[in-house]
């Protein structure tokens, strides 16, 4: 089984989406990195930019092989030629509604256009595939007359269209399964999200002997989007037992770059790759995967498969036991009348809509048990920010890191950037930032910032802190300050 990536060609068509050509190459090796069989690159006949792009991304000499696309004129079959793709993807709409409205063209000249354009572009190529537009609004005869036309034309590869997202799952199962009697070369399917069924309609393919699935990574693409790389990748995997050749431990690596690339925030409950696929608040789950992670996790897909960390969350369902074992994480031990406590402190919290970190979780401990929380290692001295239109941003930090002040000079992106990259070049230890977000606690151009984030030390452990202020810079630094001191509290040692 295997996969083709349309996240450059596809995915870039959501609104309000447009990669540069250093976003689009670098995304390309990572999908190449990761194993995917082919990636669309983009449609070199759209504009200059983009044919230059796709040039580009085939100059990278990647290992997945690139793929372009084209409508069925010879013109675009030459940008693709020209820009030296391995495949050329041809498409025509077939459906009636498309036919009469978009092209202007009867059933039979849809026929003849599609044996003209296939064998064109295969005298120039060795990979052809043609696309159906719309296939699952065609009448199945007519389909299955214009796909056997394109395979006889020299197609190396046939694909299914969903495009706009109305087949069931059981419709796309019978139509691949009726296809796959008559159609001898590879059988790919791409399927719309418009009614939420874009990946069952494509596993549903794969199970009616479907070859190769289209998919994007997070989803993104046409208005509701596309089938989900990492969703489709491991229901295949672990669930059906078939080898994608996608290394899947990258799978939350590649959402997080295209979530950046693209400025669409992945939902954190969304599954594989989301912030919460393998979080757990409840103290009966809670409770469950500390014993034995199967208990409330699919087992045949664990955290580490995708490249994920399985984390205990905080809020009003927490248990006993996900509080003491995040507690013994960093030596504190309080009594059972003091866990009764800490419990009933963090569920009246939680109760008024705030979201509790592990910051406050602590931060409670010392109130309730007393003595056996170590101090914080580092505090914020002092920060001095320098930034402007003409000038890059950066900032000086002072610290007092383990007893001893330290100072650090960083410039970034912004002041943000700049204060964060300066705070941990004060601390010995691994921490990177891996998630940031702000919110607007009150309305104004003065407007009380709250800014969560996460951090990742050096085995790979998540760390959530925040912090508010009016001063979106200062409440960065102290969040992060926050977060630097959790993973020292955390870790065996502060060297």
């Amino acid at each position: 089984m295997s996969v083709f990536d349309t996240t450059l060609r596809d995915g870039e068509q959501t609104p309000g989406v447009s990669f540069s050509t250093a976003d689009k190459i670098e995304i390309a090796r990572q999908l190449s990195g990761i194993g995917v069989s082919v990636i669309e690159a983009g449609f070199p006949a759209s504009s200059e930019d983009e044919y230059a792009t796709v040039k580009a991304i085939v100059a990278e000499g990647l290992d997945a092989p690139v793929c372009g696309l084209a409508r069925s004129v010879k013109g675009d079959v030459d940008r693709c030629i020209d820009a030296g793709v391995d495949m050329v993807h041809v498409f025509i709409p077939t459906s009636e509604v498309q036919r009469t409205h978009t092209i202007r063209k009867t059933h039979q000249e849809v026929v003849s256009i599609t044996g003209d354009i296939v064998r064109y572009a295969r005298d120039h190529v060795d990979q052809v595939l043609f696309s159906a537009m719309d296939a699952t609004r065609t009448g199945l005869p007519e389909l299955i007359e214009v796909f056997e036309t394109a395979v006889g034309a020299g197609a190396t590869a046939i694909n299914v269209p969903d495009t706009v997202g109305v087949a069931t799952p059981s419709s796309m199962k019978t139509m691949i399964a009726a296809l796959r009697e008559r159609i001898a070369c590879t059988i790919d399917v791409h399927c719309h999200n418009d009614f939420g069924m874009a990946t069952a309609n494509t596993i549903s393919a794969v199970e009616a002997g479907a070859d190769q699935v289209q998919v994007t990574v997070n989803g993104i693409g046409e208005r509701a989007g596309n089938a989900d790389l990492a969703c489709t990748t491991m229901i295949i995997e672990s669930i059906f037992g078939y080898n994608t050749g996608i290394e899947t431990a990258r799978l939350v690596e590649t959402s997080r770059m295209v979530s950046r690339f693209s400025g669409l925030m992945v939902p954190p409950n969304w599954p594989v790759t989301g912030e919460y696929a393998f979080s757990h608040e409840s103290g009966i789950h809670s409770q469950g995967v500390l014993e034995n992670a199967s208990t409330f996790e699919p087992g045949i897909m664990t955290p580490e498969m995708v490249g994920h960390r399985r984390r205990l969350k905080l809020g009003k369902h927490v248990g006993r036991h996900a509080v003491r074992d995040m507690l013994n994480q960093v030596h504190i031990s309080p009594d059972e009348d003091q866990i009764d406590e800490i419990i009933a402190r963090i569920k009246l919290i939680a109760s008024k809509g705030k979201k509790i970190t592990e910051q406050d979780l602590y931060e409670i401990a010392e109130t309730v048990a007393g003595s056996g929380v170590s101090g914080r290692y580092i505090d914020l001295v002092d920060i001095a920010i320098m930034t402007g239109n003409h000038m890059i941003p950066t900032a000086t930090v002072r610290a007092r890191v383990g007893g001893s002040e330290q100072v650090c000079c960083c410039t970034g992106n912004g002041p943000v950037d700049a204060a964060i990259k300066a705070l941990v070049g004060t601390v010995p230890r691994h921490a990177e930032l891996k998630e940031f977000n702000v919110t607007a606690i009150s309305e104004g151009s003065d407007a009380i910032a709250h800014v969560a984030l996460v951090v990742e030390d050096e085995k790979g452990r998540l760390f959530d802190a925040a912090a508010s202020g009016d001063d979106i810079v200062m409440a960065s630094a102290e969040a992060m300050t926050n977060a630097l001191n959790m993973v020292y509290r955390n870790g065996s040692d502060n060297s």
